[in-house]
Formats: structure tokens, C-alpha cells, sequence
């Protein structure tokens, strides 16, 4: 039997580009996958959406009929409520709390509850913190936001979240998401500048706020069947290889944080770096009152409390 034919291959998508965040970490996934293996598993990448958006992605992999998908935590509620907490505005203080939580007991204790639905989480990534554009105005307080026709992601927290800013929210798989802005069936949307700059977002948006309302979480999910399957051996290296590749993106995240409002601005967006983010959560204590009430204070309490 030839080494080709002993040779396995997977599927791995992610709803953006190749040259992106998540692009670099599922790259990177698979480059450690074949070494790990000895090229007994190769893993084939799929971008922008070329495999459905990410919740159809999600529902592949629970099927079986793909095997990985890395993905935004957006749509994850769908499938495994309580992830839903992670999604609450304001949560984090920035993003190094927010590795913080997800890297120790909090984000591990979070990963063992993909199982029971048919998932094997491998590695929480990262998507990045949320920023808004619009192509209507400059947004400086909540008060701008009112009215604004915003996608959403498919995540009834944001939705809450932002009906509490006065958005009008229209929930949207993301590969839709550039012609809806460039039709003007929506003004604005909400992504981290990761997100913003592969997706080209500054042809069709003129404003960007940095009002960091959200820390996004990603995560390489796995069909629990195709895992299962795996030698112990094997499981270790697509889950080392998934850690590896979660701390290529998170790189990345940070160099664009650190370069993507000179790069937007250079392309015709006007940028509110220095919003109040205190008049944002004020806006948002109704909405609040009722997320402690959902997911129990005492768990939003411990997610803060982590150093």
C-alpha cells in the first residue's frame, strides 16, 4: 500500500478570506496537522465562505459531512447555549483578559460542552473586538445608533444587546454581508478590524467607530465522530496543531489592531478612535439586569474576575 493511499483527508472552512486572521490560523492548523502526522492526515482549506457561511459550517460538522470548520462564536448559541455568555458586551477588559479566561479554567470548562452536541472543540481562536461602521454618520455615542439598520450576526445575545442601543438588527450569515452593504439593505454592520480589512468593508462604509463593544471569540471545531476515529496519538496532534494555530491568528489580530485605522483611513474611512464607552454600557443596563438574570450573575461575576 502506497503512503498516498494510507493518506486521510479533511476539510476545514472559514467564512473570510485566506488573507486574513482566521486564514493564517487554519493555514497554519493544517501545515502542523500533516507535520504532526507524518502526512498520514492532510487537510484541505476552504475560504470566504466557499463551503456556506459560518452556521451552515457548524451544522456540516455536527453532521459528519465535513469534518472541521473554525468559526466566529456568533452562530455557537444555536448549537451550544451556553456559550452564549461569552457574547455579552462590556464583558472583557480587552483582549488580554479575555485569552486569559478562554486559555485557563473558564474557557477549557466551556470547551467540554461542545461534546455532548456532537463536537469535538480542539481550540478556542480568536475573531477579534468588535468595532461599528456605517455609511450613514459618525456614531460618537449610543444615541447615533439609534434607527441605524445594523447586521448582526445569527446570535441572540448581539441581538438583544444592540435592539438595547436602538439598532434596527437584521440578522445575516456574513458571506452575504458586503452586497447587502453595497445595496444599501443595511447602513452598517459590526466586525472586528481584522475583519473590516480582509472583507474590503471600506468600499462600501465610510464610518468606523472603535466603540470595542464585544470581544469575538473563534474556535476549531471538529466532528466528534472524526475524532473519535483518531489514534490517541493522533487526537494529541490535531490538538496541539489547533493551539498552534490559534496563536497564529491571535497574532495577527494584533498586528492589524495595531495597523488598521492608518490602513482604513488611507482607504476614505473616517475614524472615531476615542469613544465614550462608559455612555455605551450605560445604555445597555436594562439589557444587563436581564443577561444576569439568564446566565446568573455569580458566572458573569467569575469571567470578570479573572486576572
Amino acid at each position: 500500500m502506497s503512503s498516498a493511499a494510507a493518506q486521510t483527508t479533511m476539510k476545514i472552512s472559514i467564512s473570510v478570506a485566506q488573507n486574513s486572521h482566521q486564514g493564517v490560523a487554519i493555514d497554519t492548523f493544517a501545515r502542523e496537522v500533516e507535520k504532526r502526522t507524518a502526512g498520514r492526515y492532510k487537510i484541505q482549506t476552504f475560504y470566504s465562505g466557499a463551503l456556506g457561511g459560518e452556521r451552515e459550517s457548524i451544522e456540516s460538522v455536527q453532521l459528519g459531512t465535513q469534518e472541521l470548520t473554525f468559526t466566529s462564536t456568533g452562530p455557537v448559541p444555536n448549537f451550544v447555549p451556553d456559550a452564549r455568555i461569552l457574547d455579552i458586551p462590556f464583558l472583557f477588559r480587552d483582549k488580554a483578559h479575555a485569552r486569559a479566561v478562554l486559555d485557563g479554567a473558564i474557557g477549557q470548562e466551556m470547551l467540554a460542552k461542545f461534546e455532548p452536541k456532537g463536537f469535538k472543540a480542539l481550540a478556542w481562536g480568536e475573531n477579534g473586538v468588535r468595532h461599528m461602521t456605517n455609511s450613514k454618520r459618525t456614531v460618537t455615542s449610543p444615541d447615533d445608533l439609534k434607527g441605524l439598520k445594523m447586521r448582526t450576526m445569527e446570535n441572540p445575545v448581539h441581538v438583544a444587546a444592540y435592539k438595547g442601543f436602538g439598532i434596527v438588527t437584521t440578522p445575516m450569515a456574513f458571506p452575504e454581508v458586503f452586497t447587502a452593504l453595497q445595496q444599501g439593505t443595511v447602513d452598517g454592520q459590526e466586525n472586528p478590524l481584522s475583519v473590516i480589512m480582509a472583507a474590503k468593508f471600506d468600499q462600501v462604509q465610510k464610518h468606523l467607530s472603535l466603540t470595542g463593544h464585544v470581544y469575538s471569540p473563534a474556535i476549531f471545531l471538529m466532528s466528534k465522530g472524526a475524532f473519535d476515529k483518531l489514534s490517541a496519538a493522533d487526537k494529541t496532534a490535531f490538538l496541539e496543531a489547533a493551539k498552534e494555530g490559534a496563536k497564529v491568528g491571535r497574532a495577527r489580530v494584533d498586528e492589524d489592531d495595531a495597523k488598521g485605522v492608518t490602513e482604513l483611513r488611507s482607504k476614505g474611512m473616517t475614524v472615531v478612535e476615542n469613544v465614550d464607552k462608559s455612555k455605551f454600557i450605560a445604555a445597555l443596563t436594562p439589557v444587563n439586569a436581564e443577561f444576569e438574570k439568564q446566565f446568573g450573575k455569580a458566572n458573569i461575576d467569575r469571567i470578570r474576575a479573572v486576572k
